[in-house]
């Protein structure tokens, strides 16, 4: 009698040390045990961290770091981390913060408005993981630029405003490759011989795309406009844009910050190949990351006469149009007043 309740007493024990652990377990798996008021936040592992690391970098999220270390060594990821973007939630437990760490939740950027190579880069770099100057390496590459017919000045073109998901820690090769893959399916067979008929490469339908989305934010104006480049180009004249002596001030200046509303005679004499009231032809490379409206507008462009056009203060956003010098003069005299009297300068 006496070791049957010796032997019921220590199953007994055994039974309440298991529930007593089990309990133990179950509290440091599946309680909450997050650090932040947010509803979510996005922890970044870098590429080829360690469990350190990622345990360094994890203390600003977890509460209880070494209930979760516990976990992590019993589930494996102490052995095995993860790089990328991962979703934390508020009051996870350190179970669903284990699974958390386990899927790379992609980023979703939208490109647009870019005005050359270099901001894209830094902009790229602000919400992916490689830097700026990886970028732009992988951009220039000379066998990449030599596969698509770029150079390092039009490079920037084959990056058209689009939006793409891309893992955070996805290397540059895989983003640039990304990218232009949809520059090269934008240009059909169609889209060639469009830019073929107007004697215009690819590239150089970009570069004037770019000029005509810098010159109007209208887009029902801009076939219009792309019509009087076109006309310049095709008569042998500067093609004289505006757009082009403010990119090439800022790119002189090294300032692409700077907000300049109104182009004095001064900056037609800047020096630069991008300046086209000085240089014939269009300018070496684009002044903007042009969108399909643009390229559009330089493809198929309104058909008339015009080969002037300056901002018409009646109808703000659009432009007046001349088809001499003399009925320019009149449109220009009424705007720079418009602007004398409004004190923008």
């Amino acid at each position: 009698m006496k070791i049957k309740n010796i032997v019921l007493y220590i199953a007994v024990l055994l039974m309440f040390g298991l529930i007593g652990y089990g309990y133990l377990w179950y509290k440091n798996t599946f309680s909450p045990n997050t650090r932040f008021d947010a509803e979510e936040a996005f922890v970044h592992i870098p590429t080829n961290s360690t469990y350190n690391d990622a345990k360094m970098i994890l203390t600003a999220y977890i509460d209880d770091i070494e209930s979760f270390d516990k976990l992590a060594n019993q589930l494996g990821y102490s052995s095995q981390v993860f790089s990328g973007r991962f979703l934390l939630k508020k009051d996870m437990s350190n179970y669903h913060i284990y699974k958390a760490l386990r899927q790379n939740i992609p980023v979703r950027l939208v490109i647009n408005n870019q005005e050359n190579l270099a901001q894209f880069t830094d902009f790229l770099s602000n919400h992916l993981e490689p830097d700026a100057e990886s970028f732009y390496q992988a951009f220039t590459h000379q066998g990449f630029m030599d596969e698509h017919e770029f150079t390092a000045e039009n490079v920037f073109v084959g990056f058209m405003p689009d939006t793409h998901e891309f893992y955070w820690n996805t290397t540059p090769i895989e983003v640039r490759n990304k990218i232009v893959k949809e520059y090269t399916k934008f240009w059909s067979q169609e889209r060639l011989q469009q830019a073929e008929k107007l004697g215009l490469s690819p590239q150089e339908v970009m570069i004037l795309a770019s000029v005509v989305q810098k010159e109007s934010a209208k887009v029902d104006e801009r076939p219009k406009v792309a019509g009087v480049y076109l006309n310049r180009l095709n008569k042998g004249m500067l093609l004289q844009a505006d757009p082009t002596v403010i990119y090439a001030k800022k790119l002189t200046t090294n300032d692409f910050d700077q907000i300049i509303k109104r182009v004095y005679f001064k900056d037609l004499t800047i020096d630069s190949p991008y300046n086209t009231y000085k240089y014939l032809g269009l300018p070496p490379g684009p002044i903007a990351m042009p969108d399909i409206s643009s390229v559009n507008a330089v493809l198929s462009p309104e058909k008339h006469d015009y080969i002037y056009f300056c901002a018409d203060p009646d109808q703000p956003g659009y432009h007046a149009f001349a088809r001499n010098a003399q009925e320019h003069n009149q449109n220009r005299a009424k705007y720079i007043a418009w602007l004398e009297k409004n004190n923008i300068e």
